[in-house]
């Protein structure tokens, strides 16, 4: 009789190479399409969006299938971030905590008269007009966060503790970004460039998926690292030395802002990604 220990290993092997061969899956997708194109033709994100697509339907099959349990279609979704319950507060809370976290950035686009744009409803008709703001705010986020959270985290959750999975996991969704330096070699830039910002890339996009995969496990729902994402890929990373242009008592208050929301993000970190405002009951949260 095999032991069961060897059937438990054998299990978590699988898992693991589940989600590694959907990383492959995932990028592999996006160059399948043979064009001369740069990745924000048209053309070119048209073809990724459906190849992206098809990634989103085929990922909940491999969920199912390599998760030990026999596990009907409900508790499967539920595992994977999709219920009911405290829907609205995963919509807006762990928003509200990314907002606060760039209180300094959103402080220079208020001092620099950039937040205008918002009020204008041209701005967003012309938004959804222009398919690399789709592909930036829309189709990328749900699609990663479907296939590096929502897919892939109850596998490793398999595995790994909570805590191991949020650290963990996300190097698979930094590694997926760093295909990212063969396009900018194509692009014209020089190996050793394209290199050291395909790492700063790798970098943080692993950083956030930490902090991604941890809103999800707390929360368990689906919803609270998409808005997440979306949000964080409106704002970019923070230009840190666009400070230095403004006079200088706004230059203070943007540096107190930049020190006060990231004060105020780790000190409202756990207490707002609390599993009980979720009314999250399931097995891993952290």
């Amino acid at each position: 009789m095999i032991p069961w220990e060897w059937i438990s290993i054998g299990n978590c092997l699988f898992s693991v190479v589940a989600c590694v061969f959907l990383t492959i899956s995932y990028v592999a997708s996006l160059y399948v399409w043979r064009t001369k194109e740069n990745r924000d033709h048209p053309s070119t994100i048209k073809r990724r969006f459906f190849s992206v697509f098809i990634m989103m339907m085929l990922a909940p099959l491999f969920t199912y299938y390599f998760l030990n349990k026999p596990l009907d279609i409900r508790e499967m979704y539920e595992k994977m971030g999709l219920r009911e319950e405290g829907f609205v507060q995963a919509l807006i809370l762990p928003l509200l905590l990314t907002v606060i976290l760039f209180l300094g950035p959103l402080s220079m686009q208020l001092f620099s008269g950039a937040w205008r744009i918002y009020i204008e409803p041209m701005y967003w008709i012309s938004c959804w007009q222009d398919l690399v703001w789709v592909r930036n705010h829309i189709m990328a986020p749900l699609s990663e966060e479907w296939v590096f959270r929502a897919c892939m985290m109850p596998l490793l959750l398999q595995c790994l503790n909570p805590m191991s999975a949020v650290f963990i996991g996300p190097l698979l969704f930094g590694i997926a970004h760093f295909h990212h330096v063969f396009e900018q070699i194509k692009a014209g830039y020089e190996i050793k460039t394209a290199l050291i910002v395909s790492t700063f890339q790798f970098t943080y996009t692993t950083m956030f998926g930490a902090y991604s995969s941890f809103l999800f496990l707390r929360s368990g729902h689906f919803i609270a690292p998409l808005m997440a994402h979306i949000f964080c890929n409106h704002m970019g990373f923070p230009n840190f030395s666009d400070v230095a242009l403004f006079p200088p008592l706004e230059r203070f208050v943007i540096v107190c802002n930049y020190l006060l929301g990231f004060g105020l993000w780790c000190y409202l970190l756990n207490p707002m990604t609390s599993p009980d405002l979720y009314y999250n009951k399931l097995n891993f949260v952290t």
